[in-house]
C-alpha cells in the first residue's frame, strides 16, 4: 500500500540552516496509520550549536509524536489522519522542522517506520 513520510529535523540555529534528523512521521491511508518515531541525540545537536536547548527539542518532537497518536487542538486538526499529517508536515521556520514529504509502498507500516528510523535518524 502507498504511504507518505517526512523526516523531522532539529535546526538549533534556524539562521544557519544546519540540522540533524530526529524522527520520522509516517502516514498510510490504507492501514489507517499515522505515527511518529523520534530520537534526539543531544551530543550531535550540541555539535551544531553549543547553546542548543536539547530538552526543548525533545519536548517538541514528543508533542508531534503525541499529535499523531490522538486528536488534539481544534476540530480542523481532528477531521482525519490525512489532514493531521498535512498539518504536521507543513513547512515551518522553527527549531523542529519537517522535511519535504516522500512516498513509498509498504505491507507493514510499523516495520517501515522502524526501518526509516534506522536508515535516516
Amino acid at each position: 500500500m502507498a504511504f507518505q513520510y517526512a523526516v523531522l529535523r532539529a535546526v538549533p540555529r534556524v539562521d544557519r540552516g544546519e540540522f540533524i534528523n530526529v524522527g520520522v512521521i509516517l502516514y498510510c491511508q490504507a492501514y489507517d496509520f499515522l505515527r511518529a518515531a523520534v530520537a534526539v541525540d543531544g551530543s550531535r545537536l550540541r555539535a551544531l550549536s553549543a547553546e542548543a536547548d536539547v530538552e526543548a527539542v525533545r519536548l517538541a518532537v514528543g508533542a508531534i509524536a503525541r499529535a499523531c497518536d490522538e486528536p488534539v487542538g481544534s476540530a480542523r486538526e481532528n477531521t482525519g489522519l490525512a489532514t493531521r499529517f498535512g498539518m504536521l508536515t507543513a513547512p515551518k521556520s522553527s527549531v523542529v522542522q519537517p522535511s519535504p514529504v516522500h512516498a513509498g509502498v509498504t505491507s507493514n507500516p510499523e516495520q517501515t517506520l522502524a526501518d526509516l528510523m534506522t536508515r535516516l535518524v
